[in-house]
């Protein structure tokens, strides 16, 4: 087989290089090529051509098998075609087709056609009808000229003058030339970019793996926009099958609407650009071609039976799907060089030192912007060399891509030193370590929680719940780096703060051992809200944190469903969060929660009002729901001695599997008590919330200094569960009240006097009646908690 190839870049050099290891293929010629394309000995440069006429004679004359065009610009000219007439096979689009790039207005209108998520825009031809609707809309935009203009007619604005004074000068004092008569105003989109490079038959696709590619010229993302300066590959936000699945069903799209729209189907490479929003990802652009650099990138991951001869002709023939394209399980790194003063004006014919024998394992050195004359080097361009590295973990690719730019020597080189830094360093919101972000397995969740700057398959499953939480201030949108909440807008007059923080022990082992997670987000609301209400608050939001060794979506799904009914019961906005990987920290399936919740109150309401309290107030029991989440150290112990998993029949609900009885959320208060806490009358004077510790350790923390209280256990029935757990082993029943809530998840400290219209209220509160109520004992002058009639227990 012999290949043309039209161009004489970095992507070039990388294309020559990969069809050269096929064995079908005798001669490759690069027209006009560069100074590294003839370091392949099937490779030879051709004179640089005038007119595609004089390539099309020379094709045939040569007697060309398959032609390969490199830049955009011959396939917007019609290069496919010239060669289909002549029965040479050309891998590329028609010319119709290829309007995908050079019209960034017709791709917005197929994108529209084809229901294919990107952002809103409008595309105008008008000056005038452009700069109205700039001042009509409220967010903050991309304004692209429509045509070609070297990957640079893209300007993002911070503001409107700036969106403004980007119009002008596009279609005005024509920046771009003619490639900015039409011009496309998009919505600006926030998130993680991908690029994809796909293969299509115009039936078949196949997806290359996601790179992400540097535009800035500087460090840290800084700098004016260039052609690229780096890339890598995989990258973590791609790298998960659902999200592969998702930008395989929305590349194929055009490659199978190509057909409809043009009468052609899309033949060649589809090159997408996404950004990965919280709404899931959204097409940027379209190219009609491969990449640069991200070319260089992905041929350094095709596995060695791949022949990518095979596979383009395979396209042109309309059979993808008869040959094996594969690619190995390793990283991929390119760092482009370029010449001092790019993107701007720079120097040419400097001359270049590549020391070939220090060049590391797994490095090539793709040449761009050079020439070569009597076996010097020397820079014909502005991008100059891409170098790529590739290695098992993302480090060691680029430790080995910057190793074999130190072997590139030339006045005044330029690039940058942080390629794949979005991966290789922690992200600003993520507790996630450097080392988890070398491995695939670990980074198929890389911004989580709900402080998210790039979307992702959880957070779009989530954000259904998240938002069903939403309360007067606050929306409950996710996406930013914090939550908001306008205080003001609850109605206090002299608000004082209230916060909370509570995890769910090891009650999570046993979700972990039933399978079942969408009750344990619950429990994390409950424990924190419930603690605001003895503080007097009014609970107004949430935030959560889950780590974890792996993630699993469907897991931290369910978690955060719980999370988010939990926030509902309680009318308390679930505004934030954060997610970690933790690889070593953790082990297999484990994970941990935590959760923080804040609420308000008004100073004159705040509890406990220790100086009200007196000997003889009552105390009310509000009835638990079970062990709530506490206690799961010792009841695991227990189900451990009696043989019994979590598995078998509930021994004290025996049409349940003992797991789910034993995961009964904690319950909430809220809905009992808040009415009456807010309430002038002023009728509790304490609360104390029954978690570990049990009735020991947590009523002392409410009352004053010499105050303390006896609680007559013979005042309600012990529940079956802690009768089952204290029978079992034998516990004692005052290490049962050291331990557990023993059935009481909320003790109210009111006067004698209060005591019928309390109960009354919290009746009324509770019309289900789904709470016991019960007069469990009252403040004594003797400190501590004395428990009467334990006997009854047994």
């Amino acid at each position: 087989m012999k290949v043309l190839i039209l161009g004489s870049g970095g992507r070039e050099h990388a294309l020559a290089k990969q069809l050269a290891k096929s064995t079908e293929v005798t001669k490759i010629w690069c027209a006009p090529g560069n100074g590294g394309t003839t370091q392949n000995p099937k490779c030879v440069n051709l004179e640089k051509y005038d007119h595609y006429q004089e390539l099309t004679d020379f094709a045939q004359d040569a007697g060309i098998d398959l032609v390969v065009p490199g830049p955009e610009i011959d396939l917007i000219n019609g290069i496919e075609e010239r060669f289909r007439k002549i029965g040479i096979p050309c891998f590329g689009p028609s010319k119709l087709a290829a309007r995908m790039e050079g019209s960034k207005a017709f791709s917005k209108d197929f994108m529209s056609k084809h229901n294919i998520p990107t952002a809103r825009y409008a595309n105008f031809s008008d000056y005038e009808q452009a700069k109205k609707h700039l001042l009509s809309i409220d967010y903050k935009v991309v304004i692209k000229a429509s045509g070609l203009a070297s990957g640079k007619g893209v300007l993002i604005p911070e503001n409107q003058q700036e969106a403004l004074d980007a119009l002008d000068a596009i279609m005005v004092k024509k920046k771009f030339g003619h490639s900015g008569d039409e011009v496309v105003i998009e919505e600006f989109l926030e998130g993680q970019e991908i690029s994809v490079l796909a293969l299509s038959d115009g039936h078949t696709v196949v997806l290359l793996p996601g790179a992400q590619d540097h535009k800035r010229i500087g460090e840290g993302d800084t700098g004016p926009n260039t052609g690229g300066m780096g890339a890598y590959a995989p990258t973590p936000i791609g790298s998960s099958e659902r999200m592969k699945n998702s930008l395989k069903s929305i590349i194929s799209k055009p490659s199978m609407g190509c057909d409809e729209m043009v009468g052609m189907p899309f033949v060649g490479c589809l090159f997408t650009g996404f950004m990965i929003t919280a709404q899931g990802p959204k097409v940027l652009e379209y190219n009609v071609r491969f990449g640069d650099p991200e070319t260089q990138t992905v041929m350094g991951l095709l596995s060695d039976d791949t022949d990518l001869a095979e596979v383009f002709m395979a396209c042109c023939e309309r059979r993808l799907d008869s040959v094996k394209v594969a690619f190995n399980d390793s990283y991929s790194v390119t760092v482009v060089i370029a010449s001092p003063g790019y993107p701007n004006k720079y120097p040419t014919g400097l001359k270049v030192a590549i020391d070939s024998a220090a060049l590391p394992k797994n490095s090539f050195i793709y040449h761009a912007g050079t020439c070569r004359e009597n076996g010097d080097v020397s820079t014909s361009g502005g991008r100059v060399f891409a170098v790529n590295g590739t290695g098992e973990t993302l480090e060691i690719a680029a430790k080995t891509a910057y190793e074999a730019v130190a072997c590139v020597q030339f006045e005044g080189m330029t690039y940058r030193k942080d390629i794949a830094h979005r991966a290789l360093k922690p992200h600003p919101t993520s507790s996630s370590e450097p080392e988890r972000k070398q491995q695939k397995n670990g980074l198929t969740y890389l911004d989580s929680g709900v402080s998210i700057d790039s979307g992702n398959e959880l957070v779009a499953r989530i954000k259904p719940f998240v938002k069903a939480t939403a309360r007067l201030g606050c929306d409950s949108v996710i996406g930013g780096f914090g939550g908001l909440f306008d205080l003001k807008s609850v109605g206090y007059s002299d608000p004082v703060i209230v916060s909370g923080t509570d995890g769910v022990g090891t009650k999570l082992i046993v979700a972990q051992k039933a399978g079942k997670h969408d009750t344990v987000g619950i429990d994390l609301v409950a424990m924190s809200v419930n603690d605001l209400l003895v503080q007097g608050a009014e609970p107004l939001f949430f935030l959560d944190y889950f780590a974890c060794n792996h993630l699993n979506v469907d897991v931290a799904v369910d978690v955060v469903k719980g999370i988010a009914e939990g926030c509902k019961k309680s009318n308390c906005a679930l505004i934030g969060g954060e997610t970690a990987e933790m690889p070593g920290l953790y082990r297999d399936d484990d994970y941990d929660l935590a959760g923080f919740a804040v609420g308000v109150v008004e100073r004159s309401l705040i509890l406990p009002r220790l100086d009200e309290m007196k000997a003889e107030d009552v105390l009310i029991g509000l009835t638990s729901s079970g062990f709530h989440s506490n206690g799961f150290s010792l009841v695991r112990k227990v189900i451990e001695s009696s043989g019994l998993s979590y598995e078998s029949a509930c021994p004290w609900q025996p049409d349940q599997k003992l797991g789910v009885a034993l995961l009964e959320p904690t319950r909430l208060y809220t809905q009992q008590l808040l009415p009456i806490l807010k309430s002038e009358e002023r009728l509790i004077k304490g609360l104390s919330h029954i978690t570990g510790g049990g009735f020991l350790e947590n009523v002392p923390r409410v009352l004053p200094a010499g105050l303390g209280c006896e609680i007559d256990a013979q005042s309600y029935q012990l529940p079956a569960p802690f009768k089952w757990v204290m029978n079992q082993c034998n516990i004692d029943p005052l290490e049962m009240c050291r331990t557990f809530n023993c059935g009481i998840g909320m003790v109210l400290i009111v006067s004698k006097d209060s005591l019928a219209r309390v109960i009354s209220l919290l009746e009324s509160n509770d019309p289900n009646g789904l709470v016991g109520i019960h007069r469990i004992g009252k403040v004594t002058n003797q400190p501590g908690v004395e428990m009467k009639n334990l006997e009854s227990w047994l």
